[in-house]
């Protein structure tokens, strides 16, 4: 009879509880083994469910320690691409070759809701060996607790010399050496706590740790930037660039590409799906590239359509000349040859078509002061501050994630404190209250309008696009449809009209809630994160029609580029002040709060 064995204990004790000096391989600081791997995309076509082409012929070489972004418009196919590389989608044309391991960062980190635990996590990161054996691990543990006899003893057995045997005790190893880093907890005391316990940018940092330590030497991070705070996107930035991974990551920041990307790969839309244009200069020269590459093209197709039009009357007055004159009959059927030749080469390289988006925040006049708070404090998040905000300014509120700074702005949306009938939401989007102290209050005429990122909008799921603008809702007014069609091409969603909102990418659904925020006649615009999403065509259309929208505009942001065009900062401290200051201020650490 096998002796009794008891639910595990620390993860530090080899098997059978005997302890074991421990090396994590690849746990250096950048988690580099020396070895390379490389990507080959080779030919990839792919079609969505409806029959509508989404990828044609997309090939490239992301090679040994090369850093590849992979940028495009919203809904070009970027996700579907990285999801074909990993192996979570079949291509209908086309293949992946690889060399080395491969680390996935999927889009869905950072807005885990499920009960997976910490340590399911960082198990469904490591190698299928190591993933496998974690999984029959948690399954033989609960059996024996449901039921302690032989067999259940004997599989539990069982589940601890394989999990030895696959290395599990060294991936532990290096587990606590990520819930160390971002949880400043051992593993030993975080393996069990749910994900969904966690911040969004807590839950990207403990997932690129894991990457980034790991012995995987080609990464895959689907918008691994996203949800992170400005220090954090630093490490990122630092520990990318410092390691020899191989690594292809699409994402739409502006400062992260200018340092971190050795090369540029574009999907581009087109009839037949996006193709790609690579780059292989970083983001720096990655404009001019690409402007001195269509003005090539642009030439290119000139001379192509002047040859064929020449081609064209030569055949055509041949024709003419050849039916009254039987010895041109050869020349004629010479030209025929020669046209039906070069119709079938084809033109060059089509350019694809360059977005449109036009953002047209209206606003309008208020009272000279927008906003005035007076000894407010956040209750649990931060101390009393006084502020005014003055009608026509852009005012950035920056902050560490988690300190407050979403909230703020929740309460401007909601009317402030004392919300009178002429400060109710532009939207209908439903606010709930913020707990505080003091006071802050709108100026007359001001009515907020509320871009909320990660906030699901259940009051869009299950409507087309043009149902959503023809009803209309609070202060906006239905459109017929022509007039939502004009509004929809406008921000490049009106080959979308029909799909319903919860069907569009991520960035798609961000241009349609600014599009609702243009026609509900917001003047004072209240916006968290709204580049998280945005590509980047969208997210420069989106600076422009702030440049000209006649308004107040305060934006909870960490995206560097974007501050830029903002000429006061608000500054959420880690000790809990609030303070203006001349520049961004992005060093600023976590707020120190019970975990």
């Amino acid at each position: 009879m096998p002796p009794t064995l008891t639910p595990r204990g620390p993860r530090r004790q080899g098997k059978w509880g005997t302890p074991r000096s421990i090396e994590c391989p690849g746990a250096s600081v950048a988690g580099d083994t020396g070895r390379m791997g490389h990507l080959d995309i080779g030919g990839i076509g792919y079609f969505l469910p409806d029959g509508r082409p989404l990828l044609d012929d997309v090939s490239f070489r992301v090679g040994d320690g090369a850093r590849v972004a992979l940028v495009g418009p919203n809904g070009a196919g970027k996700t579907t691409l990285l999801r074909i590389v990993a192996g979570d989608e079949a291509p209908h044309a086309g293949s992946v070759g690889r060399s080395g391991g491969l680390g996935i960062m999927r889009q869905d980190i950072g807005r885990i809701d499920d009960d997976r635990s910490i340590r399911d996590l960082l198990a469904s990161l490591a190698s299928p060996a190591v993933r496998d054996a974690a999984v029959e691990l948690a399954a033989a543990e609960l059996g024996i607790m449901e039921v302690d006899d032989e067999p259940a003893q004997m599989r539990y057995a069982q589940a601890l010399v394989d999990w030895a045997d696959v290395g599990g005790y060294e991936a532990e190893a290096g587990w606590d050496r990520v819930t160390d880093a971002v949880l400043s907890i051992p593993f030993d005391a975080a393996q069990h706590r749910e994900v969904r316990t966690l911040s969004g940018g807590e839950q990207k940092r403990l997932v690129l740790e894991a990457l980034l330590r790991g012995p995987d030497e080609v990464l895959l991070l689907d918008e691994p930037d996203n949800a992170l705070d400005v220090p954090t996107k630093r490490w990122l930035e630092d520990r990318l660039r410092a390691s020899n991974k191989t690594v292809l990551f699409v994402s739409h920041d502006r400062e992260l590409l200018a340092r971190v990307a050795t090369q540029v790969a574009t999907l581009e839309p087109g009839v037949n799906g996006a193709a790609v244009w690579v780059h292989g200069g970083g983001f720096a020269t990655y404009h001019q590239a690409r402007e001195d590459r269509r003005s090539r093209l642009e030439e290119l197709l000139r001379r192509w359509e002047e040859e064929h039009a020449k081609l064209k009357e030569l055949v055509l007055t041949l024709k003419t000349k050849a039916a009254f004159n039987d010895g041109l009959a050869s020349r004629y059927s010479a030209a025929q040859t020669r046209l039906r030749k070069f119709e079938e080469a084809g033109p060059p390289t089509l350019l694809a078509r360059e977005q449109n988006v036009r953002v047209r925040l209206r606003g309008g006049r208020t009272a000279k002061r927008a906003i005035v708070a007076t000894g407010l404090e956040l209750t649990g998040l931060m101390k009393p501050f006084d502020l005014e905000v003055w009608f026509g300014e852009r005012v950035a509120v920056l902050g560490s994630n988690g300190s407050g700074k979403s909230h703020f702005l929740r309460l401007l949306a909601a009317g402030g404190s004392d919300p009178g009938p002429e400060h109710a939401p532009a939207d209908d989007l439903p606010v709930a209250p913020v707990t505080h102290t003091g006071r802050v209050v709108l100026g007359p005429r001001v009515r907020p309008g509320w871009f909320a990122q990660n906030h699901g909008h259940p009051e869009l799921v299950g409507r087309t696009l043009l149902e959503i603008l023809h009803r209309g809702e609070g202060h906006r007014a239905g459109l017929g449809r022509e007039q939502a069609s004009k509004a929809l091409d406008r921000y490049e969603l009106v080959a979308a009209a029909e799909q319903r909102y919860e069907t569009l990418s991520g960035g798609q659904q961000a241009r349609l809630q600014i599009l609702l925020l243009e026609l509900g006649g917001a003047t004072l615009l209240l916006l968290d994160e709204p580049t998280d999403n945005l590509d980047l065509h969208s997210a420069e259309a989106l600076e422009t029609g702030l440049a000209a929208f006649e308004g107040t505009v305060l934006a909870v942001t960490h995206d560097r580029w974007f501050t830029r065009t903002f000429d006061r900062y608000l500054v959420f401290g880690a000790d809990g002040e609030v303070v203006e200051t001349p520049e961004p201020v992005w060093d600023v650490g976590r707020v120190d709060r019970v975990r």
